[in-house]
Formats: C-alpha cells, structure tokens, sequence
C-alpha cells in the first residue's frame, strides 16, 4: 500500500508538466465499483481485505491550465477522491469543487456523488452542473437531489442533443444522445474538443447496432475513444439475464472494430468495467489479447495531453 501511495503521489506531480489542457483518467469501473458490494467470487474477496485505490468509478478530468479552469465527467460514488484528484491535476490554485460537472445519465454510479455538495458534506454553492431535459427534471423533482437544487448546492445548466456548450476558448463539449436503460433520464455520450485533439466518451450504451450512428466513423473523427467495456463476453454473470443489461461486449467491439487500421484502433480507450471483467487484471489472458489487437485499456491515472 505504501508503494502505491508513492506512486500514485507520482503520477500526481507529473500532472503538471508543460501544457495547456490535459485529460485525466479519474476511474475506470462500472458504477458499483470494485469489490462490488455482497460479491463472494474471487475477483472481490481479497480486494475487500487489501482494497486497490485504482479501482475507482468510471470518470474523466479536463483541466485548462490558460483558462485555470477544470471539468468533471461523470459524478461517481467516489466523488470526494476524484475532484481531489482533479485539482491535484491543476498547475494553479483552484477550488477543491469543479467549475463544472456532467452527468451523462440517472445510473448510480454517475450521478450519485453529486450528494457530496449537499449540507450534509460540502455544502457547495452553484455549482454548474450539466443535464439534459430528462436529467434535470429528475433532480429538480426527485428527494434527496431536489434539496440541492431548492439549496444552491448545484446550478442546472441545460444541454441538449448535439449542440456545443463552448467552456472555455479552447475546450467545448458536445453532448449527444445513446440508447441505454432510461428509466429516469436519458443517456448521453460526449465529444470533447480542444483546438488540437477530439475525445469520444461513452461510459454506458446498449448494443452498437442500436445506436443510430456508425461507431466507426466517430472512432476515425476524433484522436481517443473511451467507451463502454463494462462485459468482456457473456460469460461473467452465470445465472443473469445479459440480455436485461445490455452492453456491447469487448470481444464484440473488438470484431466490429477489426477492419479498422491499427492507428485507428490505437485510438480506443476501453473503460467502465464491471467487477467481473477480466481486464481489470493486466495480468490476464484477455487484457493481454486486447493489447495484442491492437486497442488501449483505460487506466487509472492516466494523463492525456489534448492541447499543448
């Protein structure tokens, strides 16, 4: 544990080498985390007596060190280590909250952290925090997320499908609508853009061939893809229904991104993994085949340079 502190307090200060904007890998893990709770297998029971401080929830940082400005994507159940994470990023003095937050959709791993700007911690005051219509009716009229509107903790700010929001000179988020589980809320997808590079980020979508966009055209029009690995086949959760939570598999991913060049599979960044996944593990077989297809693996910590 000691060395991972050290190492993890590394990559921090290296956080803060010459650029304009970066991209931080805050977590990688599906919205129940890792260990997940009541899980007996094996890819939980030793993590609940020697815990791994990367296995944190799906998450992604943006800072811009001209506008000293920072983003969160995503507010996971490990809100309070993410944004902490996200301001150690910062070459600047910068508030311990972001200047911004967005919440792709209602799942609990991606809205949930938002509790922490509430009184009962934080106590937060107008913080901006970016929904489509869906999602912001739901935390204006659902308890305990309307207390944080009715109390300034969070200030709205509406998105919609396929219109830029311009954050700062140089960095503008497009959101854009998936298809996903919508009980509650929408679920969107994002494309960050700076003046130099583009990134794909969709945590959660259902089946590729639902979506009514060519996923690999968008790979060939931006520079990284995070996307949506939560299962590496259907095989991790004997005795569920997969079909009742769908996902595109890796390994379904993997052969529908074939026929792509190998710089454009450099580009895919797979990322928000269920606990069962075996790509958690760089030491397994699968981790091993994925790299050896040539596709990248999200870790944590990572740093990407989008502007210098």
């Amino acid at each position: 544990m000691k060395f991972l502190s050290i190492l993890i307090g590394f990559l921090f200060f290296n956080f803060n080498a010459i650029g304009q904007i970066k991209l931080v890998v805050l977590g990688t893990t599906q919205d129940a985390g890792s260990p997940q709770a009541g899980c007996q297998k094996e890819c939980c029971s030793h993590l609940f007596e020697n815990p791994d401080e990367t296995r944190k929830v799906v998450s992604l940082g943006i800072v811009d060190e001209k506008a000293q400005q920072k983003w969160l994507f995503e507010a996971t159940p490990d809100f309070p280590a993410q944004i902490k994470m996200l301001k150690n990023a910062c070459g600047f003095e910068t508030e311990e909250t972001p200047d911004g937050i967005f919440v792709s959709h209602g799942h609990i791993g991606h809205y949930t952290g938002l509790m922490y700007l509430g009184k009962e911690a934080m106590g937060a005051k107008d913080i901006k925090t970016y929904t489509m219509p869906r999602m912001q009716k739901y935390l204006t009229n659902s308890g305990p997320w309307s207390q944080l509107v009715a109390n300034n903790n969070i200030s709205l700010q509406p998105i919609f499908n396929e219109e830029k929001i311009q954050l700062s000179e140089d960095v503008a988020v497009i959101p854009f609508l998936v298809p996903h589980r919508d009980e509650y809320t929408e679920t969107i997808g994002f494309k960050i853009i700076t003046k130099e590079k583009a990134v794909l980020f969709i945590p959660d979508i259902d089946k590729w061939k639902k979506w009514g966009t060519d996923i690999l055209e968008e790979i060939k029009q931006v520079d990284f893809a995070f996307i949506d690995a939560t299962f590496f086949d259907g095989n991790e959760l004997p005795g569920r229904n997969m079909a009742e939570i769908p996902h595109p598999f890796v390994v379904e991913s993997m052969e529908l991104f074939k026929s792509l060049e190998n710089s454009q599979k450099q580009k895919v960044y797979f990322t928000h993994f269920n606990h069962t996944n075996p790509l958690l593990n760089n030491k397994s077989d699968e981790f091993k085949k994925v790299k050896m297809n040539g596709f990248n693996i999200a870790e944590f910590g990572e740093v990407i340079w989008l502007q210098q």
